[in-house]
């Protein structure tokens, strides 16, 4: 009945007297009902039932209302003369008596609960609300004048069938079935059905709040949530709001639901306000609802936007470097250096996964919840213009949705050294200041060392950038055929060795002038000379290989005109391309800008550290190439380092070295090393690193905190960087 508006209550009351009268019809082959005591039913029965029923008191019965119906039902009961002589039987009369006293208790009730109503006595009180509820309870139109009504019918008209049947039925239809009522119901929830789309179904109930953003939900058994269901939940200002489900955190008295608050706009709250149940429920209740039926737009909400990449929410001791992720899917592959983006402000940043750890919790009475958390190191927001990360000085807040960057296949970049797993953001590196500040790459055999040093020579020479390699693998020549002519370089690298050997045999008395050093080194000094020229631009790049030489000195005075001899050590023979190449760069004039680098390949053989050293002369021939590069840099001169053995090689040229690429390692000592350099967690990786992927950082990298990279592949750089556009290229004669 409180479904049902006034107005259909009195069409229903209408057709109801109409119906009445019809029944008249039927039983009395009269419209109108007689006025005698026959017609008893339909006037103080029927028609005032039908009256309180559906417009006076259709929802429930205060004591001044069962007063009023008690009042017309004792008058129209004192209307019928039930002590006439011979007219009623014993049990007419019995059952006037009985309901006569069923009014009277109504009337004397209702009178006594205004009466007692605002009594201070607290047992009158007690009283009043005890009388009221009796009355609300007995005192309804309903009863009171099906009462009357029933006395009329077996009074008046049981000795006549017709008439007995008919009105008989027509107190069961029109008050015991209400058939009207019902019918008028059922069409009102066939519309609210067929008017709008169903939205929503309940399924559950709020229990809980994770402020901000998170709400707990309690759901029903049988009832199927999945993450990415949007529901519909009390939202902060107290209004019907919507929900991203996101997983499951527990079992207790059902299942525990985590959903993640959405904004949405005004138009689409306006129509979840006026099209679900949501505020006839409590306020606890929660419902499933289709977001095709309320409007949501594709840009209304970020995270609804995204939804298809959330992976999990910003969780506590998240810090201005670092960020800590509760994950909250398991179908997606997740790995560590994929890229994931949160919002912090007004703008997208990206952090790296560099860590994943398990993780329990207690969620109620000792049930505990396992789960996986991320650590990411924060990266920055994608600068399109400039093609590059610009800093965020700043932290998410908590509970933030975090979205996974979706993968794609890199489009090689000409001016990339690479870029992040799974995605199209490019990696750089500043040639100038992988020269002036220097340059290591460190990892174990066979991960791309060499094809990255090689890469790094080319970007060198196509910045104008002189190199020279000391390759003690014989590779580099065959790798950079495009830059490097074997056969123009071969005379110079014969004379070189020629007059190294000439030297076993030339003893003298003054130590210093014995062997073949000296001429070597003077060899040297005029060959360096004419290739580091700034005119000459002809020649870019000298490889040499030290082991190749043989070149000797003297190690004692002589005595009966021999002496003792020896020959150079790959160490030794690298100081002196060193010092040559300072000299030479110091007749030239200090410089700022890069102008000359030299390669160390296989460093741990080249400048070895103290202790890995095949000889004692080696200890002071690292120390002079040492102090050569840590000199250079005035004069546009530095190195790359290229070793698998980071514990031996020298640490007085590997700590001047400002850029690292940290490729797989496995030696304790080369990732406490590198620990100074990329800190714990990135080192932490090191030992995991596929193939060509490397840790980057330094002054020279477009990135300003380490960041974990794909290397580019070796086919793909040179299709992209060896063009006929380049310059360089050009001026050499490259097809």
């Amino acid at each position: 009945m409180k479904s049902l508006t006034q107005f259909i209550r009195l069409l229903i009351l209408i057709t109801y007297v109409i119906l009445l009268f019809v029944a008249s019809k039927l039983a009395f082959d009269s419209w109108l009902p007689p006025t005698t005591e026959k017609g008893l039913w339909f006037y103080s029965g029927l028609a005032a039932l039908l009256l309180g029923n559906l417009l006076v008191t259709p929802f429930f019965t205060k004591p001044v209302d069962a007063i009023s119906n008690a009042v017309a039902a004792i008058v129209a009961l004192l209307a019928v003369n039930i002590w006439a002589p011979g007219k009623f039987t014993g049990f007419d009369q019995f059952m006037w008596i009985v309901i006569c006293i069923y009014v009277a208790m109504v009337l004397i009730s209702s009178i006594l609960a205004i009466a007692f109503k605002d009594s201070p006595n607290p047992t009158r009180e007690k009283i009043s609300k005890s009388l009221y509820f009796f009355s609300d309870a007995v005192g309804t139109s309903r009863l009171v004048f099906s009462a009357v009504f029933l006395f009329a019918l077996i009074a008046f008209h049981r000795n006549t069938p017709r008439e007995y049947l008919i009105i008989g039925i027509s107190w069961g239809v029109f008050v015991g079935l209400q058939p009207l009522e019902t019918f008028a119901n059922l069409l009102r929830r066939w519309w609210e059905v067929w008017k709008t789309p169903t939205i929503a179904e309940h399924f559950g109930e709020v229990v809980g709040h994770q402020i901000p953003g998170i709400v707990l939900v309690r759901h029903q058994e049988g009832a199927k949530i999945t993450f990415g269901d949007t529901i519909i939940v009390q939202a902060d200002d107290g209004r019907p709001g919507l929900a991203l489900a996101l997983d499951h955190v527990g079992f207790a008295e059902g299942l525990w639901l985590r959903a993640l608050h959405l904004s949405i706009s005004p138009d689409s709250r306006s129509r979840l306000i006026s099209c679900n149940p949501f505020q006839s429920a409590c306020e606890a209740i929660t419902m499933k609802v289709d977001p095709n039926t309320i409007g949501i737009q594709a840009d209304a909400d970020l995270t609804w936007k995204k939804r298809n990449n959330l992976i999990g929410l910003v969780a506590p001791d998240t810090d201005v470097t670092r960020m800590r992720i509760e994950i909250v899917r398991t179908d997606l592959d997740l790995r560590e250096g994929h890229l994931v983006e949160v919002q912090i402000g007004s703008k997208m940043v990206l952090y790296q996964i560099i860590n994943g750890l398990t993780k329990e919790e207690i969620i109620q009475q000792k049930n505990t919840r396992g789960y996986v958390r991320a650590d990411a190191k924060k990266i920055g927001c994608w600068d399109e213009q400039h093609h590059a990360f610009e800093v965020v000085k700043w932290i998410p807040r908590p509970n933030a949705p975090v979205f996974l960057i979706d993968f794609c296949c890199a489009t090689p970049d000409k001016g990339a050294i690479g870029h992040f797993p799974g995605t199209s953001y490019p990696v750089s590196v500043a040639v100038d200041s992988l020269v002036t500040h220097n340059t290591a790459i460190l990892g174990i055999l066979g991960v791309g060392k060499s094809f990255l040093a090689l890469e790094l020579v080319e970007r060198m020479i196509k910045d104008g950038i002189k190199v020279i390699c000391l390759d003690l693998t014989n590779q580099y020549a065959k790798e950079l055929a495009p830059y490097y002519n074997v056969d123009e370089e071969k005379p110079d690298i014969e004379e070189l060795n020629s007059i190294g050997t000439k030297g076993k045999n030339n003893a003298q008395q003054n130590v210093e002038e014995g062997g073949s050093t000296k001429q070597f080194e003077d060899l040297l000094k005029g060959k360096l000379s004419a290739f580091l020229d700034p005119t000459n631009q002809k020649r870019m790049l000298k490889i040499f290989n030290p082991v190749q030489f043989e070149v000797w000195r003297q190690d004692s005075r002589l005595f009966q005109s021999r002496a003792s001899m020896a020959t150079l050590t790959p160490t030794e023979i690298t100081r002196l391309f060193g010092e040559a190449t300072l000299e030479v760069l110091q007749e030239q004039g200090m410089s700022e800008k890069a102008r000359y680098c030299i390669v160390f390949e296989e460093a741990h053989s080249l400048i070895p550290e103290w202790m890995a050293v095949v000889s004692e002369g080696d200890k002071t021939a690292t120390n002079g190439t040492a102090k050569a590069i840590l000199q250079g840099r005035k004069y546009g001169l530095g190195c790359v380092v290229i070793t698998q053995r980071t514990a031996n090689v020298t640490k007085t040229i590997l700590n001047q070295c400002n850029t690292i690429f940290a490729l797989r390692v496995f030696d304790a000592t080369g990732m406490e090393f590198l620990k100074n350099y990329i800190g714990e967690d990135y080192a932490g990786v090191l030992s995991t690193l596929e193939d060509r992927h490397a840790v980057v950082f330094g002054r020279a990298s477009s990135c300003r905190d380490p960041v974990l990279i794909h290397l580019n592949e070796r086919a793909d750089f040179l299709n992209v960087f060896r063009k006929a556009d380049n310059p360089i290229e050009k001026e050499i004669g490259l097809k």
